[in-house]
């Protein structure tokens, strides 16, 4: 018997597994909300110096404001008052003739900057002036998270293969709370840097391992849907990150009120269960037996637990002959492993800096940053239902394959469109956006199930890591426009066709079982038949491979 037989005779996709996915979806609300976090909370509002040192004995009298502006501060090209500079002393004579202001002496702002706060009240840049020299610290805000959750997302994958799904589950919650609640209260920059690298490092755990518990706790019918409910979540917590930024526009309040889900599900952690996979993978088939008597009686199976004993479960899922601990060594000790991690890594960082690269960049269309941040999540809901219709019509590899190769070509197209047609940039950037959401989520899903589970959550935490750089990554990217304007775009457009290529040469996994061994994935006669969901698939396999 396999443990998918088992799972299907207990019900695969019942009461049990949907207490599971719903606990799930609530911590995956608050990972893209701090993923994305920086957009808001490290914006830069129009500011100008502070002219309250040229007022000298009230030598400005009874000027009015616009006027104080025009004799202290030179113009830009587009007529706003500069940003970084000032006169170095009064300019009265350009009240008459504001036109020749070329070649007046000017000086740095020498008395702080004034802040527009008609639509934050409060960001990291207003709160330790991290503009003008110091504003490349407000996109090391992003990298600085996205480099944290990298180390913590290959870190809390090798523990939780080693220590188990649940534990590690409950120190991402608590630590992350942690950590993110302690940089909303933060008294300096370096400070708030600090906690936020710890942020990333703990929290990003989340997203490594509640897909893979969910997945080790369905039947093969029901995988995509759970993926796919895995996905709504991120794209859930992607739009409410607009409505909360709109209404919370301090950037304290703000890390605050998107980190509150996490309180929850530290609450809720108790009744999330430890995969019965990995117990019994690692010989502790008297707690999988709970587990999955537990599991029956609330799908309502009772007449199954009976017939479920630890000592027939050590036999439904053979371990590889005599290791008990596995490491990430290990995917790459055999060639078909080693081939594996080499093409996934290359495919999650390639779409980690494709989909971060566009959903980073909410400015310069023709919609606020709010409601291009909540357009960006909305249309990842039309993307991610046609990506659950697609894997079970077309299969996994043609849906990543298809989704990478469309997520280029908008790119690419844009490249071509005047930046004065706002809209038409808009909307593909938008389509560009919800197909590069649906190539994540179908990555996730498939690495899933391509890797065995003595290293599934190894497997996963190697990904995450890649990943974790390709979106660290991503943030320079767009700063590659100072050098030329359409530098970003051709560089995630080359990444998301390359991507597309590589994801080509993954094997399919549709209705395929999980693969349990290192063994399953090298292709040893003795396992094969449990890699695939028909007999005769193995025999055929196994005939052509003589």
């Amino acid at each position: 018997m396999k443990f998918e037989d088992l799972l299907s005779e207990i019900n695969g996709f019942g009461r049990f597994q949907t207490m599971i996915i719903c606990i799930s979806f609530i911590g995956r609300l608050t990972l893209p909300c701090h993923f994305l976090l920086s957009n808001f909370i490290a914006a830069v509002p129009s500011h100008h110096c502070d002219i309250s040192s040229l007022d000298v004995d009230g030598i400005f009298g009874n000027l009015s404001w616009e006027e104080r502006l025009t004799v202290s501060i030179p113009k830009q090209e587009d007529g706003t008052p500069a940003s970084c500079h000032m006169f170095s002393h009064p300019q009265f004579h350009l009240l008459s003739n504001s036109s020749n202001s070329t070649d007046l002496p000017v000086v740095q702002c020498q008395n702080g900057w004034v802040y527009d706060n008609s639509t934050f009240s409060s960001t990291l840049a207003t709160q330790w002036d991290l503009v003008c020299d110091n504003i490349g610290l407000n996109k090391a805000v992003a990298t600085i998270f996205f480099v944290g959750s990298m180390f913590g997302a290959g870190l809390f994958g090798g523990l939780s293969d080693r220590f188990g799904r649940k534990p590690m589950l409950l120190v991402s919650y608590v630590l992350g709370m942690g950590f993110a609640v302690a940089s909303a209260f933060s008294s300096s920059f370096i400070m708030f840097a600090v906690l936020r690298f710890f942020t990333g490092f703990t929290i990003t755990a989340i997203i490594t391992i509640s897909p893979v518990l969910n997945v080790e706790w369905v039947d093969i019918q029901h995988r995509r849907l759970v993926c796919l409910i895995d996905s709504i979540g991120w794209t859930f917590g992607t739009t409410a990150l607009a409505l909360i930024a709109f209404c919370i526009r301090d950037w304290r309040w703000l890390t605050v009120a998107v980190t509150s889900p996490v309180f929850l599900c530290t609450i809720l952690w108790w009744w999330i269960p430890e995969s019965a996979r990995w117990l019994i993978v690692h010989g502790k088939t008297q707690k999988a037996n709970f587990y999955l008597h537990r599991c029956a009686v609330m799908n309502r199976c009772e007449t199954i637990t009976s017939s479920i004993q630890p000592q027939a479960l050590s036999s439904i899922i053979v371990t590889d002959t005599g290791k008990e601990t596995f490491s990430y060594l290990d995917l790459v000790r055999t060639p078909k492993m080693r081939r594996l991690a080499l093409l996934t890594g290359t495919i999650w960082f390639c779409v980690a800096v494709a989909t971060y690269g566009i959903g980073l960049n909410i400015t310069g269309f023709v919609l606020n940053i709010y409601m291009t941040q909540f357009v960006y999540g909305a249309i990842e809901i039309p993307a991610k239902l046609s990506m659950y219709y697609l894997l079970k019509k077309i299969g996994r590899r043609r849906t990543e394959t298809g989704a990478l190769f469309l997520t280029g070509i908008t790119l690419i197209i844009n490249i071509f469109i005047p930046r004065a047609q706002q809209v038409g940039r808009t909307v593909l950037a938008v389509l560009g956006k919800g197909c590069a959401a649906a190539a994540f989520a179908t990555i996730v899903l498939y690495c899933s199930e391509l890797y065995p589970t003595v290293l599934r959550q190894n497997g996963l935490g190697y990904n995450s890591f890649v990943g974790r750089l390709g979106v660290s990554v991503a943030p320079l990217v767009l700063l590659l426009d100072s050098l030329w304007g359409y530098l970003p775009q051709i560089t995630l457009c080359s990444v998301a066709f390359f991507a597309s290529l590589v994801a080509w040469q993954l094997p399919e996994t549709r209705d395929r079982c999980l693969p349990e061994t290192i063994e399953d994935i090298e292709g040893t006669a003795k396992n094969l038949v449990r890699h695939y969901e028909k007999p005769e698939e193995a025999e055929k396999m196994m005939t052509s491979e003589k």
